[in-house]
């Protein structure tokens, strides 16, 4: 569907993380649907002329539209995203002044296949969810949904910041453990290991994703190996998805095709 038929939505909350995360809830319209995992594109209005400077005519907003993973669950009645700024970006310049009451603009539909229907075969048994920046998005989402905690015997989150200031959502991740763990007669065990690229932080391991699979240092502190019934999900920077894929497969793992297979990654940016 076009960006054209976007709706506005307002900003509701604001959280900055570090200098260069933040995170934004807004109002969900009536009928906004979505599968945990997916995408929305998003849209701010600019100052930007569409005619030319000299146009006798007045002047136009344009508005810029991104894809941004939906972090809030599938039944939450808001909305919520999670950014990255980026230095003189067309978009993330002015979506980090963002203020509460501001508009945004919401393409009615979701989009992207990060997400646990896709799932046929192995049989499942533990989620692996690996993630670094706000590709944590998506599987905020995927366990702010009770489905999720009753499907699997284990659902291992892996996250992965350069700082600590950048391991955001730690509370929330515990609360939603808790939360849904009430709610399930026998639900998944949740195994949250945060890593920490660019300092020693006690706690966390220090290694990017890819080598410490390699070295068998993740599994080994999830206390779980990469079994062939696993399924595994990948989702931030685009040479953390490749390095990992290789990794997994060198594991004996296999992309997901057509619903057969373990890895599954998103292809937004």
């Amino acid at each position: 569907m076009s960006d054209q038929n976007a709706t506005p939505i307002k900003v509701l909350s604001k959280t900055v993380w570090s200098p260069n995360l933040f995170s934004f809830t807004t109002t969900r319209p009536d009928g906004f649907r979505f599968e945990a995992g997916q995408f929305a594109r998003l849209g701010l209005a600019t100052d930007d002329l569409l005619a030319n400077k000299n146009a006798t005519k007045p002047a136009i907003a344009s508005k810029i539209f991104r894809a941004y993973s939906i972090a809030s669950g599938p039944y939450d009645e808001y909305l919520e995203f999670f950014s990255v700024v980026v230095p003189d970006g067309a978009f993330t310049s002015h979506l980090q002044h963002l203020q509460v009451g501001d508009t945004l603009y919401l393409n009615p539909e979701p989009f992207g296949f990060l997400t646990l229907s896709r799932y046929q075969e192995p049989t499942p048994k533990t989620l692996w969810l690996l993630a670094t920046g706000t590709g944590l998005a998506p599987f905020l989402s995927m366990l702010g949904e009770l489905t999720v905690w009753e499907s699997y015997q284990k659902i291992i989150l892996v996250y992965s910041a350069r700082t600590k200031k950048e391991l955001a959502y730690g509370d929330r991740i515990g609360e939603l453990a808790t939360t849904f763990g009430e709610l399930c007669d026998d639900p998944a065990q949740l195994i949250y290991l945060p890593i920490v690229t660019r300092e020693q932080v006690q706690g966390c391991l220090n290694a990017r994703i890819p080598k410490l699979i390699a070295d068998g240092k993740i599994e080994q502190s999830a206390g779980t190996a990469f079994e062939d019934t696993c399924h595994v999900m990948l989702c931030g920077n685009p040479q953390m998805v490749e390095d990992t894929k290789q990794a997994l497969k060198d594991r004996g793992l296999t992309m997901n095709r057509r619903g057969v297979g373990n890895i599954a990654v998103e292809n937004y940016w």
